[in-house]
């Protein structure tokens, strides 16, 4: 087969995402903020990353950490100002990188002025920006759980009804049935493309069209609410490809959608090569493995097989048809050394350099979590009263109070699975708040941070930073990284996690990549196994490793957590 793929450069690009409240504090008040960020644009030029991700920046009250947003047009008093985001964007542009926005549009704040005058009667204009039900038997319109524990709707006494919020009570859901909202939303998109900006992450974007009458769903066994069943909406598509025909076919950006619920068949829709909604989007599948009856919440570790299972179906049956986004950590997720790898003092390093190689090597666009180039892992919170995920602290309440979990075992939970893991500072040096700020952090620092940190690691060139920096220059170099099919081999091995990349032929002759191919082994235990090198790949060359291997038997051990690539053809 001739791979003949349309290049984009945002399928070249590695996108960086910064959490801003725990990057980079430059004024000692305990917060990230724009100005820190803009004071670490040479540190992400050096690791050599394409493209910011920026969780959400704009005016909020915080209730979910800038994800309830009151003013989309502000910029949030604690980060900055918006000469200040000027600033930043315009330092990302002069090294040679873009800026992608978080777009979160599937509610507002309920502090934003929609909902304020949408709140104050049933005649006000903005009434039916969002969603507003007569109560049912005296209690909520129906079922609907919250994401963040609890019902979906809130009782209002103002007009005595109820409104939808999947999220929190402080994030009321816009009625995106309203062509009046959707024109608002472009409008304001439309403002940030002409500021300069160069693409969107949309926050939970597979949400935003809701089902015909909103009914009531079947509770799940031992559940206390129904799951309201609004991933992939009946509208959801028409209502992209209007935002594409409005807004982003207008701009050359880069689009991400954060699609909860989404099957590879629905993401063929939402990332279709022919560019009528999105460039890609984030899926679930693999980082839900291994929960339970609670949900996320449990110390089961994954089942790797099925890992393997779902992450290869996902490169099979995108390719030719849409495009992948890479991922195993970010913001909303727990650190991925300590969820996917081993995060113990014997393989922390080696883990973290193994499933960097795993997934920059695969088809689609990487994405690295702040402190994943460091090896940056889960937090050892002392109790409850360290966490500030709203997530987490609903879950800990409403699942203790009703009996569900032991307060032990669901602390237990927490240390493995709560998203706070991945909010902890960034680990900058080892000074005092490990030089993420003077002041007092607004949640814990990691107290590993004297071990693990960006000064100490830059120090070293056998570090992560540097792998991944290698990893990442090894993607500008080696165009079957970015262009080539995707091959499972060893699909039932019970450790290791083997398949090839192949560019059959270069797309120019500046690009002299005849009959390119890659072996990528990953070993995703700590037991040494064996394994027979294929036998087309018996004259290969190491392309990189995690271990000091200067040449590849016939028959290999592949060590604890190794990862070795190895490449046969390409540049004369």
């Amino acid at each position: 087969m001739v791979m003949k793929m349309q290049k984009n450069w945002w399928k070249e690009a590695v996108v960086y995402q910064i959490y801003p409240r725990s990057f980079m504090d430059s004024n000692g008040d305990g917060i990230g903020d724009l100005n820190g960020i803009t004071s670490k644009l040479d540190y992400l030029k050096e690791l050599g990353v394409d493209v910011i991700w920026l969780s959400p920046v704009y005016q909020s009250p915080n209730d979910d950490n800038g994800y309830d947003i009151s003013n989309y047009q502000a910029i949030m008093k604690e980060f900055g100002t918006m000469e200040d985001f000027d600033r930043m964007l315009a330092g990302i542009h002069e090294r040679g990188m873009r800026l992608v926005m978080d777009l979160v549009v599937n509610h507002t704040s309920d502090e934003h002025p929609w909902f304020v005058e949408s709140r104050s009667s049933k005649e006000n204009p903005y009434r039916d920006y969002y969603i507003w039900r007569e109560g049912k038997d005296g209690g909520a319109p129906n079922n609907w759980g919250s994401c963040f524990s609890g019902s979906a709707w809130q009782y209002d006494e103002a007009t005595d009804m109820y409104y939808l919020h999947l999220f929190s009570k402080k994030q009321p859901d816009l009625n995106w049935d309203n062509p009046k909202v959707r024109g608002e939303v472009f409008s304001m998109m439309d403002w940030w493309c002409r500021k300069g900006i160069d693409g969107f992450r949309m926050d939970v974007i597979s949400l935003i069209s809701k089902k015909p009458g909103l009914p009531e769903t079947k509770l799940p066994e031992g559940a206390l609410y129904g799951d309201p069943g609004c991933a992939n909406g009946p509208h959801v598509h028409e209502y992209l490809q209007e935002m594409n025909r409005e807004v982003l076919s207008r701009y050359d950006l880069m689009t991400v959608g954060e699609c909860a619920g989404v099957t590879i068949e629905e993401a063929k829709k939402y990332a279709s090569l022919d560019g009528k909604e999105l460039n890609m989007v984030f899926q679930f599948e693999h980082v839900e493995l291994g929960d339970g009856s609670l949900g996320k919440w449990t110390d089961k570790r994954f089942p790797f097989r099925e890992f393997r299972q779902v992450m290869s179906s996902w490169q099979r049956e995108l390719s030719g048809k849409a495009w992948n986004s890479l991922f195993l950590g970010n913001h909303d997720q727990p650190r991925s050394v300590s969820r996917f790898g081993n995060d113990g003092p014997g393989y922390r390093e080696i883990s973290a350099k193994m499933l960097g190689t795993f997934l920059h090597m695969m088809q689609g666009t990487p994405y690295v979590y702040q402190g994943e180039e460091l090896g940056m892992t889960n937090c050892p919170f002392p109790g409850m009263e360290a966490f500030r995920d709203i997530e987490s602290i609903n879950a800990f309440n409403e699942l203790t109070g009703a009996g569900k979990a032991a307060p032990e075992d669901m602390m237990r939970y927490l240390l493995l699975r709560s998203r706070d893991n991945a909010r902890t500072p960034m680990q900058w040096d080892g000074s005092e708040n490990a030089g993420f700020t003077k002041g007092e952090p607004w949640i814990m620092v990691n107290p590993n941070y004297q071990e693990i940190n960006a000064e100490r690691e830059l120090a070293d060139e056998n570090s992560v930073f540097h792998y991944y920096k290698k990893l990442i220059a090894l993607r500008k170099q080696e165009k079957v990284m970015v262009y080539g099919s995707y091959e499972l081999l060893e699909p039932e091995h019970e450790s290791l996690y083997v398949y090839t990349r192949t560019l059959q032929e270069a797309d120019s002759q500046e690009e002299k990549c005849q009959g390119c191919s890659l072996l990528v082994i990953c070993n995703f235990t700590e037991r040494e196994t064996p394994y027979e090198i294929p036998e087309q790949f018996a004259a290969a060359e190491i392309l990189i490793g995690n271990y000091q291997r200067r040449e590849v038997p016939e028959n290999i051990m592949v060590q604890p957590y190794e990862a070795l690539v190895l490449k046969m053809g390409g540049k004369e």
